[in-house]
Formats: C-alpha cells, structure tokens, sequence
C-alpha cells in the first residue's frame, strides 16, 4: 500500500514539474517533419522527446523482461524434469 503511494506521489510531482517547466520555457519554433511544419514551444518539444525516450526505454526493458521471465520457465521445468527422474531419499533402497 505504501508503495502505491509513493508512487503515486511521485507521478503527481512529475506532472506538476512538467507543467511549471513548459510554463516557463515558452520560446516558440518551428518543426519541419517531412510533409508537416507547426509550431511548438520548446519546453513541450522537451517534455515530448522525454516522453518518447521513457516509453521506448520502456517497452525495450519489457521485452527484456518478458524473455528473463520465459527463461525462468524453462529452468523451472528442467529442474521439475530433473526432480522427478532422481529417486526420493524417503522410498528403500532397492533389493540386490
């Protein structure tokens, strides 16, 4: 619970720190994208290009993430496989 507040907390601080910081960088220029030109203010052209960073980051880490997970699958199953093939220490000794 603790930390969904603090998380919270720090997405709340986040956003108002963005807003003071486009509100006080409010120079204008123009962006030229291949078929499209507008204007922006480079503050907002910062916070854009932070953002689309974090959620390039972001999903590239998921991947990352989504194979150390497939992994630990595959090694739980191997050692499951393992487990099952080695014989208990509680079952006797065979007669020979």
């Amino acid at each position: 619970m603790l930390r969904r507040i603090a998380l919270l907390i720090a997405i709340v601080l986040l956003v108002v720190l963005a807003v003071i910081f486009t509100a006080l960088n409010q120079q204008r220029f123009a962006v030229d994208l291949a078929m499209v030109r507008f204007e922006v203010s480079s503050g907002l052209a910062l916070l854009i290009a932070f953002s689309a960073g974090f959620l390039g980051g972001a999903l590239w880490r998921s991947n990352w993430i989504a194979r150390l997970l497939a992994e630990r699958g595959r090694l739980r199953e191997a050692l499951r496989l393992a487990e099952a093939r080695q014989p208990r220490s509680e079952d006797p000794p065979e007669a020979g």
